[in-house]
């Protein structure tokens, strides 16, 4: 659980109230978005490797958003602490 809490720290401060929990949601949100507008700019450079790590950073970013958002929902629902 401490590996969680180092990974997702602002997952594990939406407790108490929806507004922790909404605000938490959005910052992810705004995270991929400009993950993704930053690797969509940086993926305009045309060599194969470039766009192959850019693809594997992408997902990455993708997944990581996903677990925060997912574990901010489940730390305000008391299912983990």
């Amino acid at each position: 659980m401490d590996l969680l809490k180092k990974l997702f720290p602002l997952s594990f401060q939406c407790i108490g109230e929806v507004s922790k929990l909404v605000i938490g949601i959005i910052i992810y949100v705004v995270i991929g978005i400009i993950g993704g507008v930053v690797i969509g700019l940086a993926g305009l450079i045309d060599l194969p490797l470039v766009g192959l790590l850019l693809s594997l950073v992408g997902g990455l970013l993708d997944l990581y958003i996903t677990a925060g958002i997912v574990l901010a929902i489940l730390v305000y629902c008391k299912v983990l602490k």
